[in-house]
């Protein structure tokens, strides 16, 4: 906000467009005319990079050199990016002006435009501009060198009004210092996705936006304090700021679950920027996606640190020496496996450092060796000598491609070192009480379904790349690429064949041309993916920049996931520590950071609350004061006038008490949900609308949402703070003693609840 948050009595919206001054009219009509012009060079903008694309697109190609397509590609992308860019700006392309006590006069919008004719003067400054800061931080006691703020008022691409803040030359606001766009925006219905704050982005959180720190963020904020926003604009800055940096690689935003993604995922591509992915934690081995959890015990040991000791012996259980002696025949020679050359075995593999499934090229190799020794001993016993290296390596070389092809011997070695996948490992630990207890793990973890995965398996599994390394499935790649340049010199072999070709000495052949690997590549398959399903498909793909909301929620084992996706360690983390309600989560951010980041963190909290009304927030800082003391609750800059309220139904009369609250919001503007606890029809978790918010919420049976596991009261919280304008509680028990203050309306009409009443004449 600007430096003091107004109240909801300073914020009454203005509406200059019924104002019949005439100097009024003229200002307006000169501004339309200004803002039209800004759209005509818009759209002569939009078709010039229309035109560089087709151009690009259009482009030749030198076959003989591979970099020009490569240029041309690139060339197509970014004149797509900015197509892209310009695309957004159709809507609310200007929505702002600062006059400065200089007499310059600059003009405010979600892109840049320049005149090029003129020395390339700024018709229009990107909100992220340095120099339409002031925009969102003057103030009557800071007016930045401002005499004028003006807000305009747009639909689509015409200009309906402005709002002015005038500043005196001591400061002081002449008129009603009103943010009326802010209030415009905070009561407006919602809709199924969140918006872009473009047009209305308060101090508070214009500082953290543009805070110039390569590392660590962390904002903090409490329900409707608009921290989601804040990172997501934060991200378009960065992008502004740092482009060739960033986007290349692309910037990863994790969220708390698929519906918060769908919910925010217009806020960036509207702010022009694309190159961004988005997942939850359960999307992040490649190939699953993955939305179970599991009971809050099981979760807290999957995300404990501690897993890593129970990883890595479980994989080195799965390297063995064998009970029994294994005897392999060969053609002249029986020898077998025993104990003591396996171990010598096992610890030269472990003592090469590599992981699991490569080291076991090194303890075949060892095991080869021992047992071409004693082979070769026994066979040249009585005629040959060490001395005789020829012979004796001739001998072993036959000896080691014999075994290589023993059917006995590739058993042998899949028994005591096999080759594994991280789903393979993880599902037979879990299935299997003897590998749990054999890893030191806790009984718990036992499943019958081993690949029953949840989301708390993920980074079990990722971990388990690094520990397991390739499985051998990469030299595909490999052999297409040599079947492919086989494929090409029979081609190439056919066409030197043909007799008209050989007839006459002086004309080129197809090989003077091409070589075989070269014909191949010019003929592999592109990859025209984009950033996100490139990103997603490859685990060792590493972002510039990483996004984490709900960050709270994500364990000890969750952010080594996330910190090798993004080893520069440049990250925006959002939550709110009173929100957690993973057993796994986190307690405090040091505890978080401090392992990855020592020292090179920051820290900041937003402390207002824009999205919920001071008489929902009221309901849900009494709950807050008894699960969580210590925690200030945000301060709302409005109040709705609209009461929450409670009603107390019976069994029987809950189905229709929800159905009536459906069939009533459905006939208003907006969006609405009913939240609950397990079990009850018609409701959905408080865990599946984190982050998320709704004009109107109804929750059922609160008692029952607190007693569902030791964090019932944050999600009775979380559920409490999702409504915008209207917030109802059914109940079949007593309330809990924090919701006493709600208006009872039981025994009344529905219809007429003080809440619904007073909305509707709203």
């Amino acid at each position: 906000m600007r430096a003091d948050v107004p109240t909801a009595e300073q914020m009454r919206p203005i509406d200059n467009t019924k104002t019949h001054d005439q100097d009024h009219e003229k200002e307006l009509h000169a501004e339309r005319e200004y803002i039209a012009g800004l759209y005509q060079r818009l759209d002569d903008e939009r078709a010039r990079a229309a035109e560089r694309y087709r151009a690009a697109l259009g482009a030749p190609v030198d076959l003989q050199d591979g970099s020009s397509l490569v240029d041309r590609d690139a060339e197509v992308r970014t004149a797509a990016r900015r197509i892209s860019r310009l695309d957004i700006a159709d809507e609310g392309l200007c929505f702002g002006r600062l006059d400065t006590r200089s007499g310059e006069r600059l003009y405010i919008g979600r892109i840049g435009l320049f005149d090029e004719d003129n020395d390339y003067e700024p018709l229009l400054l990107d909100w992220r501009a340095p120099a339409a800061r002031p925009f969102y931080t003057a103030t009557a006691a800071n007016p930045e060198d401002l005499t004028r703020r003006r807000q305009f008022r747009t639909r689509g691409r015409q200009v309906l009004g402005f709002i002015d803040e005038t500043f005196g030359e001591k400061g002081d606001v002449a008129g009603d210092p009103a943010d009326a766009a802010l209030l415009a925006a905070i009561t407006a219905p919602r809709g199924e996705r969140m918006r872009d704050i473009v047009a209305t982005i308060q101090a508070e959180q214009d500082e953290i936006i543009r805070l110039d720190h390569p590392g660590v963020l962390v904002i903090e904020g409490g329900p409707g304090t608009g921290k989601t926003a804040v990172a997501l604009h934060r991200v378009a800055y960065l992008l502004y700021t740092q482009r060739e940096r960033i986007e290349r690689h692309g910037v990863l935003v994790i969220g708390p679950n698929s519906q918060f993604l769908d919910h925010i995922a217009a806020v960036l591509p509207s702010l022009g920027e694309t190159t961004v992915v988005f997942m939850t934690i359960g999307d992040l081995f490649c190939g699953l996606h993955v939305t179970a959890e599991d009971p809050p015990h099981v979760a807290r040991l999957k995300g404990s640190r501690k897993m890593l000791d129970v990883l890595a012996a479980a994989v080195a259980d799965r390297e063995r020496v064998p009970e029994e002696p294994i005897y392999i025949e060969l053609a002249d020679v029986t020898v077998r496996i025993d104990a003591e050359t396996a171990q010598r075995a096992i610890e030269e593999a472990r003592a090469s450092g590599l992981p699991h499934n490569p080291a076991r090229k090194v303890f075949e190799e060892i095991v080869t060796y021992v047992l071409t020794e004693r082979a070769i001993g026994r066979i040249g016993k009585g005629w040959l000598t060490r001395d005789d290296r020829e012979a004796w390596e001739s001998l072993r070389a036959d000896l080691t491609d014999e075994l290589r092809d023993n059917e006995r011997f590739r058993s042998a070695l899949d028994e005591l070192w096999p080759i594994l996948t991280p789903q393979s490992l993880l599902a037979s630990l879990y299935s299997s009480p003897e590998r749990l207890r054999a890893a030191g793990a806790d009984p718990a973890l036992y499943r019958a379904d081993g690949e029953a995965w949840t989301v708390s398996d993920v980074p079990l599994l990722d971990e388990l790349v690094d520990l397991l390394g390739s499985d051998g499935s990469d030299g595909e790649a490999e052999h297409r690429r040599r079947a492919e340049q086989e494929y090409a010199a029979g081609v190439l072999d056919l066409m030197v064949a043909r007799e008209d070709l050989m007839d006459d000495e002086d004309r080129l052949l197809a090989t003077d041309v091409v070589g075989a690997e070269e014909l191949a590549e010019r003929f592999a398959e592109r990859d025209t993916r984009d950033l996100a399903e490139r990103a997603a498909a490859d685990r060792d793909w590493t972002y510039r920049h990483v996004v984490v909301d709900e960050a709270q929620e994500l364990s000890e084992m969750d952010w080594r996931v996330l910190m090798r996706r993004c080893p520069g360690r440049s990250f925006t983390i959002v939550g709110d520590l009173a929100q957690r309600r993973s057993a796994a989560g986190a307690t405090s951010w040091e505890e978080v950071l401090e392992p990855y980041v020592p020292g090179r963190w920051l820290y900041r909290k937003l402390t207002v609350n824009y999205r919920t009304p001071a008489e929902v927030m009221a309901v849900g800082a009494n709950l807050l004061a008894e699960f969580a003391p210590d925690v200030q609750p945000p301060r709302s800059v409005r109040a709705s006038g609209v009461a929450p309220w409670s009603r107390r139904v019976t069994d029987d009369e809950l189905p229709s008490a929800i159905e009536e609250f459906v069939r009533t919001e459905a006939e208003r503007e907006g969006t609405s949900v009913v939240i609950g606890p397990a079990g009850v029809p018609g409701t959905v978790p408080p865990s599946a609308i984190k982050g998320l918010e709704f004009d109107a919420v109804l929750v059922v049976d609160p008692d029952l949402i607190i007693a569902e596991g030791p964090r019932g009261a944050t999600d009775l919280y979380v559920a409490l703070t999702r409504a915008t304008q209207r917030l109802g509680v059914l109940h079949r028990n007593p309330l809990p003693p924090a919701l006493s203050g709600l208006t009872d309306i039981t025994g009344r009409n529905p219809e007429q609840a003080p809440g619904q009443a007073q909305s509707q004449a709203s």
